[in-house]
């Protein structure tokens, strides 16, 4: 019999319990403290002869379980197993996710929200008593949120705008921002493309109707990331395709595969530090005062389910203390505008990862027209 149609039989059983024991109850011994019970919690005493009386029956718990279902402290969880499960994303999202690295030591990853992992695993070390490992998990970007949802993962981290309107994004929780101005914007690299969105830009000056500016045109996003959630909601009239990566969107214009690609958009400060180190043939979209064209504001945070309440004030503290101490401003500086080879950075500062159970690395997908367009 299923739990639903078994409540109802159970409300009858605790109503018949209720009037019984309003007629039996007499002064003395365990009788006069069951009234005293019954006097501030009739439900708990009824509860209590129904056990008494239903013993070996599957009925009675079946019913309490489902609605009194125990509850756990995911904190002394990850304490008790000294690990700290984290999803990421296998995808580049430089700067906050660098590709992998194979060095002396083994595959490691780096990146802005590595150190971030890195400095909420150490906290999770001081709280717990006892080290805390981050148990990393590679996985394509639109795997974390399934990862989550069935128990596998604490928390991910990639770049993940908080916020997105979206039924995908239901049932998960989001940490206090630790990176704040990351919207969506927009790359493109051939010449037509970008005088099109500028005669566009001057002559349409009403910025609730900034999605217009990509009427007629084919527009790159990767799946199940923010940009494609904006895409699929409020930009009918271009023609959307879907891609695994970021590079596989400009693997799809590098080869030139059909239908040619005018724009990829994205999360903006990605796309900004791309077009600045790894793809000088693309431009980053402005408006005419040459600040960047966007088609969001966004702030990035740490991923958790909707039940992770100590978790999520936990997280919250330790992106609290960085922020006041000033680390949080010297990470976003040390890797957004600093020099350097992140091959270098992954080898002496990089997390380890489990390499058997990630896609394959180098397997950037491909790119697809959206079904819904």
């Amino acid at each position: 019999m299923a739990v639903s149609d078994r409540i109802p039989i159970l409300i009858r059983i605790l109503q018949l319990l209720q009037r019984r024991v309003s007629e039996t109850l007499t002064a003395g011994g365990l009788t006069a403290v069951l009234r005293c019970r019954w006097q501030t919690k009739p439900q708990m005493v009824a509860l209590a002869l129904a056990t008494s009386l239903l013993q070996g029956c599957g009925l009675l718990f079946d019913a309490v379980h489902q609605i009194y279902p125990v509850t756990t402290n995911e904190l002394d969880r990850i304490c008790r197993r000294q690990q700290v499960q984290v999803g990421m994303a296998v995808e580049p999202f430089r700067p906050f996710v660098f590709p992998a690295v194979w060095t002396d030591e083994g595959a490691r990853v780096t990146g802005l929200d590595t150190e971030l992992v890195r400095a909420i695993s150490d906290a999770l070390t001081t709280h717990c008593g006892t080290p805390v490992a981050p148990a990393l998990h590679l996985v394509r970007f639109r795997d974390l949120f399934l990862l989550l949802n069935e128990g596998q993962l604490d928390f991910f981290v990639s770049a993940v705008a908080a916020g997105s309107p979206s039924p995908t994004r239901s049932g998960f929780a989001y940490s206090t921002p630790y990176f704040s101005q990351g919207g969506i914007g927009a790359i493109a690299t051939r010449p037509e493309v970008i005088d099109l969105i500028q005669t566009r830009l001057r002559t349409n000056k009403d910025v609730t109707a900034r999605e217009r500016l990509l009427d007629g045109l084919t527009v790159a996003v990767q799946d199940s990331t923010s940009a494609h959630l904006y895409a699929e909601a409020n930009v009918p009239n271009a023609r959307i395709l879907v891609c695994d990566s970021l590079p596989a969107a400009f693997e799809h214009t590098a080869a030139g595969a059909a239908p040619p690609i005018d724009l990829i958009i994205g999360a903006h400060p990605v796309l900004e530090f791309m077009v600045k180190t790894t793809r000088r043939d693309w431009r980053l979209l402005e408006r005419e005062t040459g600040k960047p064209l966007q088609f969001t504001q966004a702030d990035y945070a740490v991923v958790m389910a909707e039940e992770s309440y100590k978790l999520g004030w936990f997280i919250n503290r330790v992106i609290f203390q960085l922020n006041e101490t000033g680390r949080l401003q010297h990470m976003r500086h040390r890797w957004l505008d600093e020099p350097y080879a992140y091959p270098r950075r992954a080898s002496t500062e990089g997390l380890p990862f489990d390499v058997q159970n990630m896609p394959a690395h180098y397997a950037q997908g491909a790119c697809r027209e959206s079904s819904s367009h």
